[in-house]
């Protein structure tokens, strides 16, 4: 079976779906292909480990569902995806899979598909027992053997008589679970299976440097223990003797699959002495008949088992150092090989001298508009104003509007004469131009007709701006207006209520003797030329 499968490409898809992409990423990278998980999904996993806002008992449980795979090879890549994240991965996971009651129920284990799936099924049930050990390991002790300080002020080295004949037994029970893997060379046939060790391999180097480490320190303190302290820190010493010839079978397996000779490290056993010499001070506390020595020739024989034991912690620390300097030169080359590939990419891309995005409004062909913005509220000059405003005001092109002036035979002498008129006898250009115009971006054009208009009186101008939504007009440069007198109508003569010197013809009233409406003229705009009726005549006097 090679490649990933259709069920493999079904899940996967059924992930994509639903969003999640944590439980996506565990399934490429526990898919059916006979290869060790890609690097790719195990850091972006690792990644998750470490973002506060991921569910890490939603990605555990992704990977324990996987376990339940009838498929040695998805569920022998889910143990080993789950023992890269306990290794490299934040803290915050292990910390979960420790809390819980249960982790891998594989011990029965049994993949009949063919004969790998027999031979690889034993492997499964052991390494899921070393997993299952290491975190009930952290559960006991709070804290991982393998990332423990080390040296003379080391965790192990430094811990108390007490707590450290409980700790070391931990340590003993997960090397064991360890070196029950059990593996040779002629077993690693497979991209899985040799996953698997190498993590096993890195484990069991720094394992055994906390082991030994808590050796050093048992063997520092055992001359001043008591009986039964003595007797236990015997016991543990024995022990660690026959783990150290397992654990140099175990060194032997990975020369011999082509791990580098330097990333072996040297193990030095302590003299046969050091224990005839432990076993002596324990019976000579029972009160048994022992062997003369001297303190002399026993301090000398600790000193050398601890010189032995030291230079074993010593070369297993340089294994370490020089694993985790090739992670850093291996780092700095993906950093410089993306570097480059992103400085390729800027490379081939067209140059811009545009720097950021222009609004599309502003701008017009490429270029942005830098039109000067006009006060409406300032008071204009009496020179024309330069200033040309923007076309595309608003982005609304209006049609240009010529208003046309129909000249009356009377119209000269009541243009001149009359600032009245009546609305309702006006044409339809006239009652146009009669609207007010407060616009101040919009003018009328050069046609426009002015009419001469006394000095006392002031014109302004008034138009709607909801007649100039409709009416169109194009924009030009903002006439300034004349100055004038102020405006000095005396509607109290007008009207009657004083004597008055103005003198109205009859045909100042209409047909029912009504009182025309004043209206008042706009310097831009022509007054409204009335369609009289064709035997009256307008004639208004100003007497000053």
């Amino acid at each position: 079976m090679s490649g990933q499968s259709l069920t493999d490409r079904i899940t996967a898809a059924q992930h994509s779906v639903t969003g999640s992409a944590v439980s996506k990423t565990v399934c490429k990278a526990t898919t059916h292909e006979i290869m060790g998980p890609k690097k790719k999904h195990l850091d972006y996993l690792i990644q998750c480990t470490n973002e506060m806002n991921v569910n890490i008992p939603q990605l555990a449980d992704s990977l324990f569902e996987r376990t339940t795979n009838s498929s040695w090879v998805v569920v022998f890549k889910s143990l080993i995806t789950t023992h890269h994240l306990m290794v490299y991965g934040n803290e915050r996971f292990i910390q979960y899979l420790a809390s819980r009651n249960t982790l891998f129920n594989l011990s029965n284990f049994l993949d009949k598909s063919g004969l790998q799936g027999y031979d690889m099924s034993t492997f499964i049930r052991r390494y899921s027992r070393y997993l299952n050990e290491k975190a009930v390991s952290y559960r006991q002790v709070a804290f991982d053997f393998t990332k423990v300080k080390r040296g003379a002020d080391g965790v192990m080295r430094t811990m108390n008589t007490e707590k450290l004949l409980k700790t070391v037994p931990i340590i003993q029970n997960q090397m064991d679970a360890l070196l029950d893997f059990n593996v040779n060379s002629n077993e690693l046939t497979n991209g899985v299976i040799n996953a698997a060790f190498m993590l096993l391999f890195k484990d069991a180097i720094r394992l055994f440097a906390a082991y030994n480490e808590g050796i050093i320190n048992l063997l520092e303190k055992y001359f001043d223990m008591k009986k039964n302290q003595c007797k236990e820190g015997l016991d543990i010493y024995k022990k660690f003797l026959t783990r150290m010839t397992r654990i140099s079978e175990f060194l032997k397996v990975a020369e011999q699959v082509g791990i580098d000779r330097g990333d072996i490290p040297d193990l030095s056993q302590a003299p046969s002495s050091l224990l005839d010499a432990l076993e002596q001070h324990l019976a000579s506390l029972e009160g048994k008949k022992i062997k003369d020595s001297t303190a002399a020739s026993r301090a000398t024989t600790l000193s050398n088992a601890v010189s032995s034991l030291a230079s074993t912690g010593l070369s297993l620390t340089k294994v370490d150092e020089r694993e985790k300097q090739a992670a850093l030169e291996e780092e700095q080359a993906r950093l410089k090989a993306l570097k480059e590939q992103r400085l390729k990419e800027l490379a081939k891309k067209p140059h811009t001298s545009l720097t950021t995005a222009a609004s599309p409004v502003s701008t017009s062909a490429g270029g942005i508009m830098t039109a000067p913005a006009i006060d409406i509220f300032s008071t204009p000059s009496s020179s024309n104003s330069t200033s040309k405003l923007p076309n595309d005001l608003l982005d609304l092109q209006q049609p240009t509007f010529h208003p046309s002036v129909h000249p009356h035979p009377m119209s000269t002498a009541s243009q001149v004469a009359s600032t009245w008129g009546d609305p309702f006898s006006a044409t339809i250009d006239a009652v146009d131009d009669a609207i007010p115009s407060l616009n101040p971006f919009l003018t009328k054009s050069s046609g426009d007709v002015h009419l001469p208009i006394s000095s006392d009186v002031s014109t302004f101008t008034t138009r709607t701006p909801t007649h100039e939504m409709f009416v169109g007009f194009t924009p030009s440069p903002v006439a300034q207006p004349h100055p004038s007198a102020g405006l000095n109508v005396d509607f109290e003569s007008v009207f009657g209520n004083k004597s008055t010197n103005v003198i109205v013809d009859s045909g100042g009233f209409d047909e029912l003797g009504g009182l025309l409406k004043p209206t008042v003229a706009s310097q831009n705009q022509s007054l409204p030329v009335a369609k009289l009726p064709p035997n009256k005549s307008w004639h208004w006097k100003w007497n000053h």
